[in-house]
């Protein structure tokens, strides 16, 4: 039985490996059949078939026939996906439960114990990265914002202003609750919605310059420098360097206060 790769490829989001794709592929294309029957249209050694088919029988894929010989059943590809998506939804559950009591426990405090000391052997100009990809990009951004002490200055693009409401409000609206002050610097031609919106978390400043550099200082003391122009290129290429760098930071901080 030949399959395109590109097809196999797409069972990944059922959580399907390879060899486990073939024989359900093959087992579907069969309805019935023995494992030594399916192990010889897909190409998978009969060595790792039933290893393989009791996988797919305990993900709820396929059906175990009482008998011998041993023979299997396809589940409905429809009935599938409701299964797959009941254990998806079960085992992130099961994964939140397991973090939200870690939050409390003493695992967590001696690994920040570890990297507090860690960090006080970090050479200053060691503390610096680099990311690509915006949700990465965000994903440091919101770390910042929660370790936020003072204040948080953030220079947006006038297509950034209402992405960085819609995506990182509630961190803003938190960071303000704990005294932190926050100040948006926006070009000239923002949305008046968009400025309205950032107006609920903080202080919104208008500067003369129409460009569309952005960045997010922290407490006078580290900076995220975004490199890229959220104009021209996608989402996923958009990329930033971090540095903890206060005299840089001060500089950058400036001026922004200037325009």
């Amino acid at each position: 039985m030949i399959v395109q790769k590109d097809f196999l490829n797409k069972l990944k989001d059922f959580g399907l490996n390879s060899y486990e794709s073939k024989l359900w592929i093959a087992l579907l294309s069969r309805g019935v059949s023995t494992a030594g029957e399916l192990s010889d249209i897909s190409n998978v050694p009969r060595s790792r078939a039933y290893d393989v088919l009791e996988s797919l029988e305990k993900k709820g894929f396929i059906i175990v026939k009482v008998g011998k010989p041993i023979k299997y059943l396809a589940v409905p590809p429809s009935e599938v996906i409701e299964r797959v998506k009941k254990r998806v939804v079960e085992e992130a559950d099961q994964r939140n439960t397991v973090l939200s009591n870690l939050k409390d426990s003493e695992v967590l405090g001696e690994l920040n114990t570890l990297h507090t000391e860690g960090i006080k052997l970090v050479d200053p100009t060691d503390r610096s990265g680099a990311f690509r990809g915006r949700d990465k990009v965000y994903e440091h951004l919101v770390s910042m914002i929660k370790g936020a002490k003072k204040e948080i200055l953030i220079k947006t693009s006038k297509e950034g202003a209402g992405r960085k409401y819609e995506l990182l409000a509630n961190y803003f609206k938190r960071a303000a609750k704990t005294g932190v002050d926050v100040t948006f610097s926006v070009p000239p031609g923002t949305s008046k919605e968009s400025v309205a919106l950032l107006s609920k978390l903080g202080k919104v400043v208008t500067g003369k310059s129409a460009d569309n550099a952005r960045f997010c200082a922290v407490d006078k003391k580290e900076i995220l420098l975004f490199l890229t122009d959220d104009m021209k290129v996608h989402k996923s290429y958009d990329s930033a360097v971090w540095v903890e760098a206060p005299h840089f930071v001060e500089y950058f901080t400036k001026l922004a206060q200037k325009e």
